[in-house]
Order: C-alpha cells, then structure tokens, then sequence
C-alpha cells in the first residue's frame, strides 16, 4: 500500500512557477504539498543554471512583489556574505557577474539559498511539506477531477500518493497533463487554428524548441582539459543547413536578423562591471560569449576572492534539436546526448577553439560543477523551453503580442487580465528543422483565461503549460512570467477553496473575477503597464 501525504493543495514541480504557486497559497495559511525531481528548488533559475532573462524596465516595473523580493533577497545574499568590494557593495542594482543578458546574473547557489529563505517559516510551520526529489508517474481522476498524483522518488523509486481539492502543474514539462488525461497541445499549430502569421499552414506536434544543458566554466592557469567525449568527432563536423559554419565554431546565425554572426570569446577581459550594458531592448548580448551570460565578475569581488571571472554556457552551440523529448519513446536517450553536446562544445573550448592570438584551444577552461551542483560537472537539470501545453479557454496567440502586427496599439487588453511580462518570441532552432524565430513584442498582459483548462475543474498549469502557442510560448517561457503565472495559479486555488467556487466560474463571473484581481492587486501582482513602448 503507498504511503499518501495530503493537503489542501498539491503543487507538483518546484521550479519558479512551483515556488511562487506554493508562496502565494502558504502566505494564505494553506497547507502545501510541493514536489521537485531535482536537487535543488527553482528549476530555470537554479537546477537549471540559467541566469534570468527579463526585461528592460525590471528595476522599476512590470514584475509581481514577489518576484522583486526574491530578486532583492539576492542581492541581499550577497552584500551579507560575499566579499564584495566597497563600490560593488553599495552599487543599488548590484550585478554580480555584470552580464550582458540581465541586470542580475549571479550563481545559482545565491538563488537555492534566498528560495529556501523565503520558504523556510512555512517548513517550521509545518504548513509546508517539500518533497526531494520526486516526480510524478501517474495520476487518478474521477470525471472532471484530480483525485490523487502519485510521485516516486528519483534514487530509491518509493512511491508516495498525493491528494488534495487542487492539484497545480509546476513541471518542466507539463507531466501531469498526459498522466492526468487532461487535453494539450504540443508544437508547432497551424495557421489556420491560430492564425499567426508565422505559423505554418499545417501542424506540427513534434516541433518544438532545442533544449540546452548548460554549464559553467571559469579559467585559471593550468590544463584543465577534460576526456573526449565518445561522440566527440560526430558533434565536431556536425553543420545544420542554415547556421554558416559548423555548430562547434564562434559563428552563427543572429536570432534577429537570421545574418551569420561572429562572436568573440576572451576569458577574464578584465572589464569593469559597471561599463557593462545590461538591455535587451539595446542589444540581445551575445557578442561577446564570456560576458553574455556571466555569473561572476570577479572586479566586483575583492582582490583574490576569484581567481577568474565564472562564464555561464547557455550559447547557441549547445542547442539539441535533434529530436524532441516530449511524448517520445527515447527521451532518456536524448538527454544524454544533450549532455554529450555540451560536454563536447566544453572539449571543442578547450582543444580547438580559435584564439585571437592565432593558436587553438583554451586548456586553462575549468568546468565548475561545484557551482551548478550537476554530478557530472554540468547542471542538474536540461534547459527546456518548450512544455506541453493546457486546451485553455483562452490561447494566447502571436497577434495578441506581436510589434508588427499591434503598432502603437500595443498588445491585446485582457479584462481577464492576472498579470504581465515582456520578452520578445524568442524561439530557438527547432526539432523540425526550423531557423531562429525572433519577433518583436508589446508588453502584454496575462489572461486568466490562459490558465483555465477546457476541461479539467481542479488542474491548474503554473508554469509554462498555460495555454500558448508553440510561437507565444517563446515570450512567455522566462523567468519572471513563469513566477507571475505560478502566483497566480496559487491565489487562484486558495481564491476558489475560500468561495467554493471553481477557478472557470471566477473567470467567467464578473463579481467574482473583480474580487480576485482586486485580491492580486493588493499582493502586489501588476495587472496593466504605464505607457511603453516593445522591442
């Protein structure tokens, strides 16, 4: 007989939208079930090793309460327990690793601390139970309802069965939507269902995003070399048709402008932090490959506290798109071969990589697994950008968001609106053989609509299962929308256990959707956007 753990709400994946969901209902006094298949809390943010992605106006606007404390709360982590130096330290928007991508690149350690921070009254409380690592592998329902989720444990394969009246999907994935039998959509749909304009005319399930496995590295002197990969030699010479080179070189196509690009690559320039721009609105950053994602510069450290600067791998040269790992018979298979990928890109650095100095290869490349916890020195988990995704009341679709479509209209106002975000449909190549798909975006809002499956009463997606499309999804995949929409999914659930009521009759209520924003609005969820401007 399994062991059964219940509570009023089961939050199943502890990625952002997994912490945010289970803050949300634990700050009501709910008692939370949350589950995670990996080491560590936070998923993009942290197992992942993806340092966050946001956009321009961030320190000022355009992100719920929540999601700035734990953007302060890192901050904070490091000013407390880093030897910073004196100009770092009261630099307000301190940047730890001054990259490019983000006013706040920082090691995801920082970010595994301040979410088990934010997380750990409710432990002591005993209104929160966490359960690491396990993950779901089937599911029972009665009609329209979840009754239980059973979860096994990763190592050992204990099996623990879970209920409660609602049931959130916080996976990378969306797992629960196959085991639950609730209806999803994967890929790429066709123009004539969504009328996007740059969806293809018929449908294609299996396309879908390259996922990444990333990795950090530092350099130092030495020979720091690690063994060839086994398929070291295929991953060498392999050359999609549309990249310009082979995938193992500085060159690739410009995700804007589709142009073949040359990046550079100089470990530890000895740049200041502070010259370092930090806008996606100005520029996508990823010139220069060692700054682009970088999580520590070692300028904002005192003297000798780094060694070396710590660069984050998160480039185009370690996209897999050789085949997708959802509703695929292999997929084990294909993550391992993403990690051979990112192994072999790291061989590539290493051994062959041209210098400026006209000589090959950077031996003094340390892999730093110490920073991304992976046992095999990678991160824990793969970067996967593309999940299955809810039938909603609503999708969310390209003419909703996209620049050359709204103009100075900006995007779709939703009445139903729970939240905001911005990014651009960022889509990287795809299983189908498709080049990057980059388009400019409005700031948008987040429809309820988006989270309420067609079907299913007691299911809510918290992470990016809403319902998007294949194209939408590129600008709603980031970190802070995945937060905004797992607050919300959580408020929802204690929203309707409070009124009784199901999470479609507050949409579809007017009464009842105006009591519920006006709830999201006073726990600091911005619902509309001051006047600006996408890009």
């Amino acid at each position: 007989m399994l062991d059964h753990v219940s509570g009023d709400v089961v939050v199943v994946g502890g990625g952002l939208g997994g912490v945010a969901a289970a803050l949300a209902l634990l700050r009501a006094g709910r008692r939370v079930v949350l589950t995670e298949e990996f080491d560590w809390l936070g998923g993009q943010l942290t197992s992942q090793a993806v340092p966050p992605d946001e956009h321009s106006w961030v320190e000022r606007f355009g992100v719920t309460a929540s999601y700035r404390a734990l953007r302060d709360g890192i901050r904070d982590h490091y000013r407390r327990n880093y030897p910073l130096t004196p100009r770092a330290r009261a630099w307000r928007e301190l940047n730890p690793g001054a990259g490019n991508v983000s006013r706040l690149c920082h090691e995801p350690r920082v970010a595994v601390a301040v979410i088990d921070e934010m997380l750990a009254p409710f432990r002591g409380s005993g209104l929160l139970t966490v359960l690491q690592p396990y993950r779901p592998v089937a599911a029972r329902s009665d009609g329209d309802r979840i009754t239980s989720v059973t979860v096994e444990h990763r190592d050992s394969g204990e099996r623990i069965e879970l209920s409660a009246p609602y049931v959130l999907d916080a996976t990378e994935t969306g797992e629960l939507l196959p085991l639950s039998g609730t209806e999803y959509v994967t890929g790429f749909e066709s123009t004539l269902d969504t009328g996007e304009p740059s969806a293809p005319e018929v449908a294609q399930p299996a396309n879908m995003q390259a996922m990444s496995v990333c990795f950090a590295i530092d350099h130092i002197d030495g020979d720091h070399t690690i063994d060839k990969p086994a398929r070291y030699d295929f991953w060498r010479t392999y050359q999609p048709s549309y990249w310009g080179d082979r995938m193992l070189s500085f060159r690739s196509p410009d995700p804007r402008t589709l142009s073949i690009a040359e990046r550079t690559f100089t470990p530890n320039p000895d740049d200041d932090p502070f010259s370092v721009v930090s806008d996606q609105r100005l520029s996508a950053g990823d010139g220069n490959l060692w700054t682009f994602r970088r999580i520590a510069a070692r300028r904002n450290f005192v003297e000798g506290a780094y060694a070396s600067d710590i660069c984050l791998v998160n480039w185009p040269m370690i996209d897999y798109f050789e085949s997708p790992v959802i509703d695929v018979p292999d997929a084990e298979a294909h993550f391992a071969a993403a990690r051979e990928l990112s192994r072999s890109v790291l061989y590539w650095l290493q051994t062959e990589a041209p210098r400026q100095d006209g000589g090959t290869g950077f031996p003094g490349l340390r892999l730093r697994g110490d920073v991304t916890g992976g046992a095999d020195g990678l991160a824990q988990a793969p970067y996967i950008r593309e999940s299955r995704r809810i039938r909603a009341e609503y999708t969310i679709v390209e003419q909703d968001l996209s620049l050359a479509v709204r103009g100075d209209k900006g995007a779709v106002e939703h009445e139903d609106a729970v939240g905001v975000g911005m990014y651009r449909i960022d889509l990287h190549p795809s299983t189908g053989g498709d080049n990057y798909l980059d388009v400019a975006s409005c700031p948008f809002e987040i429809p309820l609509g988006a989270l309420i499956p067609q079907r299913v009463e007691n299911l809510l997606p918290a992470g990016k299962n809403i319902g998007t499309t294949h194209i939408t999804n590129g600008s709603h995949r980031l970190h802070p929308v995945e937060w905004n929409i797992g607050e919300v999914a959580g408020a929802l659930a204690d929203f309707c256990l409070a009124h009784r009521v199901t999470p479609r009759a507050v949409r579809n209520t007017p009464g009842l959707l105006a009591e519920f924003q006006h709830r999201l609005d006073r726990d600091g969820v911005e619902l509309r956007w001051p006047d600006v401007s996408g890009y």
